[in-house]
């Protein structure tokens, strides 16, 4: 029985992902935080462990202070430190690292797949600094740029899903911004395609056929067969989440270039089909 040890696994995609490998046969192994701060354990559970996950970040929507931008920072830039010290410092290493990152990376001029352009902004840089400090670990290792996962227990997608059905629902700002989105189904399937063939490259883990926040919103309109009258303009989310709104109304235009030419089959391809699974 192989084991993977994964931070952050008390989070949508972290607990979506234990699940998913336990039927597998794996032993999924949450790195919790008294873990993570006890050098001697945390080295102990990388020398007995086949995969590590690391999917440890506060949460990305929300307003950004000074104070909630550090957190931003630590929650995923020590939180890898330290398992990449702990990695290094083992003598029986773990086979591959996969470590997140985001479609965040890029900037928004292009469709772009892995080898885009990136922004020079806080998020693009918090996502290299992530890269770099993950890539620093004696073993092979994978950074997935995550777009937003769609799931029906969890994420972005249950919070919007009941103004959609109540009527409320509407394009956030201009709509015309891109929206890089996976299927959680996909995305489970992705880590097991990687895992399965011990991979280490840098993978853009998004649907092939990105979409615009208002075809976002037409596809969710159709799906749950409601109007979407109900814009939500910039100004507003910049008063409730300051800087921390270009998440919503600056979007990515993101392709899986990597995982498409390793033959990796995506079961939802575009909005619709994804909408339609979950409602």
């Amino acid at each position: 029985m192989k084991t993977i040890a994964i931070t952050g696994a008390s989070g949508f995609v972290g607990s979506s992902l234990t699940t998913f490998f336990q039927k597998y046969g794996y032993k999924v192994v949450a790195i919790s935080r008294d873990i993570l701060n006890n050098k001697e354990k945390l080295q102990e559970l990388m020398a007995n462990s086949n995969i590590v996950i690391n999917l440890a970040g506060a949460n990305i929507i929300s307003r950004w202070t000074p104070e909630y931008k550090q957190l931003l920072y630590s929650s995923r830039i020590d939180t890898t430190s330290k398992i990449v010290e702990a990695i290094n410092n083992s003598e029986t290493k773990p086979e591959l690292l996969i470590s997140t990152s985001a479609v965040g990376i890029y900037d928004n001029k292009d469709t772009y797949d892995e080898k885009g352009n990136f922004s020079n902004d806080f998020l693009s840089t918090l996502c290299q600094r992530w890269e770099e400090e993950a890539k620093k670990a004696n073993t092979k290792v994978s950074i997935f740029r995550f777009g937003i996962v769609l799931g029906k227990k969890g994420g972005a997608f249950a919070k919007m899903l009941t103004p959609f059905k109540l009527g409320l629902g509407g394009v956030i700002g201009s709509g015309n911004q891109a929206f890089s989105f996976i299927h959680i189904d996909d995305l489970l399937n992705a880590y097991k395609f990687v895992i399965d063939n011990n991979l280490a490259d840098t993978f853009n883990l998004t649907a092939p056929k990105p979409t615009t926040n208002l075809g976002l919103t037409r596809a969710l309109g159709k799906a749950v067969k409601r109007p979407t009258f109900f814009p939500v303009p910039e100004f507003v989310l910049k008063l409730i989440f300051s800087e921390g709104a270009k998440v919503l109304t600056d979007g990515q235009d993101v392709v899986p270039k990597k995982l498409l030419s390793l033959g990796f089959k995506f079961k939802y391809n575009d909005i619709q089909e994804t909408v339609n699974s979950l409602v």
